[in-house]
């Protein structure tokens, strides 16, 4: 059976992480995604090491499978020419230069429609293309802090951290790749294309939706609060005698469960904790008994009670330990690559799952420019003597054997 996307083509000119995220999720479905890159150079991720698989990044490779590498200078005229007859031919695009780059270069929507009224041309930027923000740089650490998720990230009553992922930029690929799947719908159904305007600030609004609707219905200026939720308690870590435990108390039901399960029948009676309102007007005398009772015995025991009760419980795991992880494994979330340069690598698999057309890594990433001579002669019909004469002009890179992998 077809995969769902197996019949749409994406020019895909994004670099770094918040475009190659999006195209990645496009491409494992099946999308035709042909990667645009600087001649010589590349995307920016291919320089982004240690560490290393042999010569490339382990960053460039975990991004970029299921992508075709083409080199084009579009900075010459014979550079965007060749990009215009891809668009003609394409059904999306996709860019994350700054506002403007790609205006000022003529290859902008404006100008792509033309060739194309059905292309649908998807900008990912820092702030969006309107606003007085529009023309900042950003990347990902600026837009946590500028959208709020720094201060409220942290441990209470210590200054805001960033979050341990790159959240901003991965947040705003699943936007993308979401915006681009609805203009598609809407291309299949009138012929037309349109632009898709994603910015990272917002794609972390759409995450803080919950924060900032509490503070718009109290007032109260949320703060860190360490592995603690404001709406659910009790809903945190806590240490036992040999690590740290993650609880999630969802409902008061499973604070009824959850009580008597701990030997805290008189916490159930107390009107203090009866209610999840009444916990978190008594947080901390909730939290320091709850600790106490929870140093008494190891992590194990108190997993096995507490799953015994259906209440939601969980270890704090390493990367190395979820890498390991039984319920990873089984759902097949670490997944192979058979690479020409950095040999048999490991990635992270595809993290949705259709019954019958399931994504699948199917491609590792490319070496850089490695389908120019494929992707022009097979979308564009060139003939060879045409290619060589674009590469002797510098419009497109040096041909380049692919390289056998390295012992």
């Amino acid at each position: 059976m077809q995969l769902p996307l197996e019949d749409v083509k994406i020019l895909d000119l994004s670099h770094a992480l918040a475009g190659p995220f999006c195209s990645t999720l496009l491409g494992d479905f099946g999308a035709q995604v042909i990667k645009v890159e600087v001649p010589e150079v590349g995307d920016i991720s291919r320089a982004w090491g240690p560490p290393f698989y042999n010569s490339e990044t382990a960053y460039f490779v975990s991004l970029n499978r299921n992508k075709k590498s083409i080199e084009i200078d579009l900075k010459k005229e014979a550079g965007k020419e060749l990009f215009f007859r891809l668009v003609e031919v394409c059904d999306v695009v996709l860019e994350n230069f700054r506002v403007g780059t790609l205006r000022k270069l003529g290859i902008d929507y404006a100008n792509a429609r033309t060739r194309n009224p059905g292309i649908v041309y998807c900008s990912v930027s820092g702030f969006g293309q309107t606003g007085p923000y529009r023309d900042r740089a950003a990347l990902d650490l600026i837009v946590q802090a500028e959208s709020g998720m720094i201060s409220v990230t942290g441990e209470p009553g210590g200054r805001g951290v960033r979050a341990g992922v790159s959240i901003a930029d991965m947040t705003a690929g699943l936007y993308a790749a979401f915006g681009i799947m609805n203009a598609l719908r809407v291309k299949e159904k009138t012929g037309k294309g349109q632009y898709v305007d994603v910015s990272m600030l917002e794609g972390q609004l759409g995450l803080l939706q919950g924060t900032i609707g509490s503070y718009l219905a109290d007032g109260v200026v949320p703060e860190p609060m360490g592995t603690a939720y404001k709406a659910l308690l009790p809903y945190q870590t806590f240490q036992t005698r040999t690590k740290d435990l993650a609880l999630a108390v969802g409902s008061d039901r499973l604070w009824r469960i959850f009580c008597p399960a701990m030997g805290l029948q008189d916490m159930l009676d107390d009107p203090r904790f009866a209610t999840n309102a009444a916990r978190s007007q008594n947080r901390a005398e909730l939290l320091a008994r709850l600790q106490e009772v929870f140093r008494t015995k190891p992590y194990e025991e108190w997993e096995t009670l507490l799953l015994k009760h259906g209440i939601p419980v969980g270890a704090i795991n390493t990367v190395d330990q979820v890498v390991e992880h039984p319920q990873v494994r089984a759902r097949g979330m670490i997944a192979e690559s058979d690479h020409p340069v950095a040999g048999k690598v490991k990635l992270v698999g595809v993290p949705v799952k259709l019954s019958e057309t399931p994504g699948s890594v199917r491609e590792p990433a490319p070496l850089l420019g490695q389908h120019t001579d494929e992707v022009l002669q097979t979308y564009l019909d060139m003939r060879e003597g045409d290619i060589a004469a674009l590469r002797r002009a510098g419009v497109i890179g040096t041909k380049r054997p692919t390289a056998p992998v390295q012992p």
